[in-house]
């Protein structure tokens, strides 16, 4: 029979635990925002003025009062409509079908800086638990679109 011994230097033992105990954390911390990041959502958006500053992160001018205020219910049996919705929420990096169900407030804004914009353009952000979970952008002229929260360049 052969054994073997080795010495051990606890310090040097105790930086290496300490080493994967701080990789442990940074690697739940970092999957733990990917869960975020999937569904898109925003955090800490209680106020009017974290939901303006969270439009003009993407370049948007609004009117500083919500056009309407309201809340909706996203609903639990999927539709085409709301398929070809959830398809331009999914494109920003959101979900709409993880809150089927749910309630949801929903917050307007009317667009003062759209390019070319003849007929009013709004802005919604739907908000739950603090967070946007979606919205979009609508051009209310004949031609106009629903488009994500991103300017299209011009």
């Amino acid at each position: 029979m052969f054994v073997m011994t080795a010495k051990v230097n606890k310090k040097k033992l105790a930086l290496i635990a300490g080493a994967i105990i701080v990789l442990i954390i940074v690697l739940a911390v970092a999957l733990g925002n990917k869960d975020s990041a999937q569904t898109g959502a925003t955090l800490n958006v209680t106020t009017n003025d974290d939901r303006i500053q969270f439009l003009e992160s993407f370049g948007w001018e609004v009117v500083t009062s919500p056009a309407e205020t309201s809340q909706v219910r996203i609903p639990t049996d999927s539709s085409e409509v709301f398929e070809r919705y959830n398809t331009l929420q999914k494109a920003m990096g959101y979900d709409l079908s993880a809150f089927a169900g749910k309630t949801v407030m929903r917050y307007v804004y009317t667009i003062k800086n759209y390019p070319g914009a003849t007929e009013p353009v709004y802005a919604t952000i739907l908000i739950a638990n603090n967070q946007v979970i979606g919205g979009d952008i609508t051009n209310t002229s004949a031609d106009g679109k629903v488009q994500g929260f991103t300017m299209a360049e011009e």
